[in-house]
């Protein structure tokens, strides 16, 4: 594939304008309302697809798309609960993977339906952990997938939440992007995974990732998700 040719630069740009589509993509989401009561999970699932369809032509997703309600939302990504109605007070998250012009974006945001104080919480830290998870990668050098991941759960813990997964996000890149395989430690921001995350793949690219944060409410059985590029 051609693709392989492209420079740092041209790879970086790209992977930037794909994620920029899928800003664009999850703010028409917010603007049309299709997050709302009464929806099944499926059934926004598909409409989103319906909408980048319609935005920009994109046809495929890198991984299944992603809907989760409720107790779903605790769920780790592996999983494939049933589909569930969409209730007056819930918390939902998306977690798309579209493909736009060979370029994967991998980006997840969070919706609260409703007036629940501590679910509007979890949804305010989202993005406040990512970024202070982005800023401690920033500000390391050398760090690890394991110290990485060791910094998010700390980050979680001192807010109160714990983390939904195994990982906290993972290699990206074109499509199709280097197999992830399950046992591939290295190519996940995880506990086992003692590999400098600033490095090069097999063919002498720049490794790039993103960070996923998945806050879980163990008691309340509710949780939410985040995630985008942490390298760019």
């Amino acid at each position: 594939m051609a693709h392989d040719a492209h420079d740092e630069p041209t790879r970086a740009a790209r992977l930037l304008d794909a994620q920029a589509k899928a800003e664009r993509l999850f703010a028409e989401i917010e603007a049309r309302g299709l997050v709302a009561p009464g929806e099944g999970e499926r059934a926004v699932s598909d409409r989103v697809r319906d909408l980048a369809n319609e935005l920009f032509g994109t046809t495929r997703h890198w991984h299944k798309r992603i809907v989760r309600s409720g107790p779903h939302t605790l769920a780790p990504y592996r999983e494939n609960p049933p589909d569930r109605v969409i209730t007056a007070d819930d918390i939902v998250f998306a977690d798309f993977g579209p493909i736009f012009e060979e370029y994967e974006a991998d980006f997840g945001r969070t919706f609260v339906l409703g007036d629940d104080p501590d679910k509007h919480r979890l949804r305010a830290d989202l993005p406040r952990i990512f970024d202070a998870g982005k800023r401690y990668f920033a500000e390391h050098g050398d760090i690890t997938g394991k110290q990485l991941y060791t910094e998010v759960e700390r980050l979680a813990a001192e807010a109160g939440w714990e983390l939904g997964g195994w990982h906290a996000g993972h290699l990206v890149g074109e499509f199709p992007h280097e197999t992830i395989d399950g046992a591939d430690t290295e190519s996940y921001i995880t506990p086992a995974n003692d590999t400098p995350l600033r490095r090069t793949d097999k063919t002498g690219r720049t490794c790039h990732w993103i960070l996923e944060i998945h806050l879980i409410h163990r008691p309340r059985q509710f949780g939410g998700f985040h995630e985008e590029l942490l390298t760019l």
